[in-house]
């Protein structure tokens, strides 16, 4: 079985074989790790959306292999869950809204920040067409997800930001933007929370987006990447190189349209006609929301903070440095090659 025959074999798609057959011989050049020396790595994810391609790609594209990893992703329906599986061990690292690691720091949790790569939120909340703005949302009930997390602080932001009182909405945590969507085109809830990636979805189903993230929340930072204080202590290399990995990935990803687009329908298990990944592929694109060198804006993140004592998911301000750590990820740099 020749090299594009097993890539394919594994992957499916002939499409995606051959764009990540390439990103493997052509972007990357050289060989992977042997096998002795590829590391197992745990990352947890949100539950894989049409931003799949994105995400999956340091992994699926051999970016991961490169840097002598084998990255497992495990999927959760918010970062709230991952957030605690990272804490309890079971994960080495995972991404998401930086509100929960904040709040479990400022409890005394040992976390990291090592990364920034998604910046702008491509994230909204829709509503059935009677809802005509923000300030209709008293009475209503507002689909959002647990304490911290993106679709809680986004809703409740918006909310502050509107003068609508959080006690005059009645809240329903549900796990993932999609139960938060269908709910919504079913008629289960008012309005949702969720990614912009069901736009095209919803403009069928009559439904409208209320409010674009990107607009009412210019500041709030969608995904970090976070490990324990412990492991970046003890296992930095791999840190390093998993750093390393996600950012070549995103280079590319951002680079090859196509490719991630193939990728992100494959994981998601589209259909060839469904036009989200598409759709948020040209969004991030518009928004530069993905900067794949994973910055790490202090100045957002305090804008952040100031939102949690805001919606009272904490009591007061505390420093924000010790969560914060930028030397992996200027290694990681070094090794992906500085542009």
């Amino acid at each position: 079985m020749n090299a594009f025959a097993k890539v394919q074999a594994r992957y499916g798609s002939p499409l995606t074989a051959a764009v990540l057959l390439a990103s493997v011989l052509i972007a990357l050049g050289g060989r992977p790790a042997p096998a002795q020396d590829v590391k197992a790595w745990r990352h947890g994810i949100v539950e894989a959306k049409s931003d799949a391609g994105f995400v999956f790609m340091a992994r699926n594209g051999g970016f991961a292999q490169k840097q002598g990893l084998k990255i497992d992703l495990v999927q959760f329906k918010g970062d709230a869950l991952a957030l605690k599986a990272m804490l309890a061990g079971e994960l080495d690292s995972y991404e998401g809204s930086p509100g929960g690691p904040m709040l479990a720091a400022a409890h005394g949790a040992e976390i990291k920040i090592v990364g920034c790569f998604w910046p702008i939120p491509n994230y909204g909340i829709f509503a059935k067409p009677g809802i005509a703005g923000p300030g209709n949302l008293q009475g209503k009930t507002l689909a959002i997800s647990a304490p911290g997390a993106l679709p809680d602080l986004l809703a409740r932001a918006v909310l502050e930001q509107n003068h609508v009182e959080a006690s005059e909405v009645r809240f329903t945590v549900m796990g993932s933007d999609t139960d938060r969507y269908r709910a919504l085109a079913a008629g289960v809830v008012d309005a949702a929370a969720a990614s912009t990636e069901f736009v095209p979805l919803a403009q069928l189903a009559g439904l409208r987006l209320l409010v674009h993230a990107h607009d009412a929340v210019p500041n709030y930072l969608r995904f970090c990447t976070y490990t324990a204080s412990k492991t970046l202590a003890t296992r930095r290399d791999q840190v390093v190189r998993f750093l390393a990995a996600e950012i070549t990935a995103l280079r590319y990803a951002i680079a090859n349209r196509d490719a991630t687009i193939a990728l992100a329908k494959e994981i998601s298990e589209a259909k060839p006609d469904d036009p989200r990944a598409a759709y948020i592929y040209d969004e991030v694109a518009r928004y530069s929301s993905i900067v794949p060198e994973m910055p790490i804006p202090k100045e957002k993140l305090d804008w952040m903070q100031a939102l949690l004592v805001k919606t009272g998911n904490l009591d007061k301000t505390f420093d924000l440095a010790p969560m914060i750590d930028d030397s992996a990820r200027r290694s990681a740099l070094d090794l992906a090659g500085n542009k």
